[in-house]
């Protein structure tokens, strides 16, 4: 028994139902296979295949269904081991040879009653493949899947109808083909329509890390911090999900929310784009255009010569002995090199400086020395000053404000984005990095109870790559435990959230990313003993 015409009602009921449920499928693989299992659900087929066109115009088999042979292959099943069908010959001529091939060239369906007594077509491999399995296919309802774009886009092929009742393979039938033509017109306007947000996903996500990149050819010594803060933090985020103990038991993200907060990571410092090169590529305290600890080397050896001259003088008018001017010439020089060398050191970036050599620093500056045009001045000038007493970093309190302004930038231009409903948290997100629990980071000074978690996720991430980065100009590479010792300290300042530090530690998020993007010495894992670490607590018992 066929399908019957009073079936009609509830088959385009689920004709309905079966076009919904694939509008809301998002994994390719998943969509195409039910496709073509609705597709023999609905015409009762024992059998079926589907096809894609490529863009060398061939026919890819993407799934084949036997019910009988219980075969399932391809989308998650056992390869399939054919080649693609040509739409045309190596002579260029069109390939009437192939059923599927021919739906596509004459962009209509093929329905076949007998593969046996036909002679348009070439079955020679499905007789073949029913040689070896002792299957029969006889009736064939090939069907193009035309888009909405009138582009046919693939082909569904259905084998071997059976009756309800007997379940003897039968023809398909005119109401059969009608709604697999349906059918496969819902699929194909589906496929291309995922196939569209797909390719506008991925030119999204070219363009983020486009712009990441540019932000990191920028500086060469920040070179790489957007590629890897998204890392660290898509860690700490799928960590935080399976953790089942501690203050974020039952802490979920969803693929979409964790996609979310990629986007968010990716583009934290996009408001780099706008900062000055000359502060971005600050390497030493005292450089601008060209480093002016070489200006002062020059004021040294200018006081080394006026020194040596006044030695001199001394000795060709008689006034002391040789040998103790001599040495007191000696004296005044190892002195002077001394300090060059106190200042070089201080010019080389930090993370703090001691009242001991700042009050060095003042002493050094009061010193005179005669410029060219035979003007006395001070060695050192106020801004010089300032900037070698700088406490941590390169910075000075004006240039940090340049760089701390990045974020405001960050959230300027990511708030102008037309965000589809998945994305509206990336402004947050992005531009919390800087903020503090204790409400003393910047831009907003916002508390930790006015940030989400997945904003102070992005924070975490920030600072550890920060602390262990080996491109930062005014350290070493850092080693993975004087890292998390320096984490630990901030979560007890109130400046880290103290549950994501607890996961951070616990799950050893840490790890995996030292060891794809740190210098193996900078793995210490040896050292690190986590009751040693500040504001290390061990995990709860279940």
């Amino acid at each position: 028994m066929d399908i019957k015409t009073t079936d009609l009602p509830k088959l385009l009921g689920e004709l309905n139902a079966i076009g919904i449920a694939l509008s809301a499928e998002k994994d390719h693989g998943r969509l195409l296979e039910m496709i073509l299992i609705r597709a023999m659900e609905i015409t009762n087929a024992d059998g079926g295949t589907l096809y894609t066109r490529t863009e060398d115009e061939r026919l890819k088999f993407e799934i084949m269904h036997t019910k009988s042979l219980n075969i399932h292959r391809g989308a998650g099943g056992e390869t399939i081991p054919l080649n693609p069908v040509p739409l045309y010959e190596s002579d260029g001529s069109p390939n009437r040879h192939n059923v599927a091939a021919c739906a596509v060239l004459d962009r209509k369906t093929i329905n076949i009653p007998d593969a046996y007594t036909n002679t348009d077509f070439d079955f020679s491999g499905t007789r073949k493949f029913d040689k070896m399995t002792g299957y029969r296919s006889l009736s064939f309802l090939t069907v193009p899947m035309t888009n909405h774009e009138n582009t046919i886009i693939g082909v569904l092929q259905l084998i071997n109808a059976q009756d309800l009742e007997t379940k003897a393979v039968i023809p398909f039938s005119s109401l059969a083909q009608q709604l697999v033509e349906s059918l496969a017109s819902q699929a194909a306007v589906t496929i291309t329509n995922k196939s569209l947000i797909d390719a506008q996903k991925a030119l999204f996500d070219a363009l983020i890390k486009l712009v990441a990149d540019a932000i990191d050819e920028k500086s060469p010594y920040t070179g790489g911090h957007c590629r890897r803060v998204p890392v660290i933090t898509n860690l700490l985020a799928k960590a935080a999900c399976k953790v089942d103990y501690g203050p974020l038991k039952g802490f979920t993200m969803t693929e979409e929310e964790i996609y979310e907060l990629d986007v968010a990571a990716w583009l934290h410092d996009c408001g780099k784009i706008t900062t000055p090169e000359f502060v971005v590529d600050k390497g030493t305290k005292l450089e601008t255009i060209f480093d002016k600890i070489h200006m002062i080397d020059m004021r040294f050896e200018v006081l080394k010569r006026e020194t040596e001259i006044a030695a001199l003088k001394r000795r060709l008018a008689g006034l002391g002995v040789t040998d103790f001017v001599a040495d007191e010439l000696n004296t005044e020089l190892a002195q002077l090199d001394s300090e060059r060398e106190f200042l070089r050191g201080c010019n080389i970036g930090s993370e703090f400086i001691t009242d001991e050599a700042v009050r060095r620093i003042d002493q050094i500056a009061g010193r005179k020395w005669r410029t060219p045009a035979g003007v006395e001045a001070a060695l050192l000038n106020e801004d010089e000053m300032d900037n070698l007493k700088i406490g941590r970093g390169t910075l000075n309190a004006k240039e940090r404000q340049i760089i701390n302004n990045h974020v405001s930038v960050t959230i300027k231009i990511l708030q102008s984005l037309p965000y589809p409903k998945h994305l509206t948290k990336v402004t947050e997100y992005a531009g919390g990095h800087h903020e503090k629990m204790d409400g003393t980071g910047y831009p907003n000074r916002l508390k930790g109870e006015q940030m989400s978690i997945p904003a102070r996720m992005v924070a975490i991430a920030d600072v550890f790559e920060a602390l262990t980065a080996r491109d930062r100009p005014y350290k070493k590479a850092m080693p993975l435990s004087k890292a998390l010792t320096i984490l630990g300290r901030l979560k007890l300042e109130s400046h880290i959230d103290p549950d994501l530090f607890d996961i951070f530690v616990w799950e050893q998020v840490y790890l995996p990313y030292a060891k794809e993007y740190l210098n193996p010495e900078q793995i210490d894992i040896d050292k690190v003993e986590l009751k040693n670490i500040p504001g290390y607590v061990p995990p709860p018992v279940n």
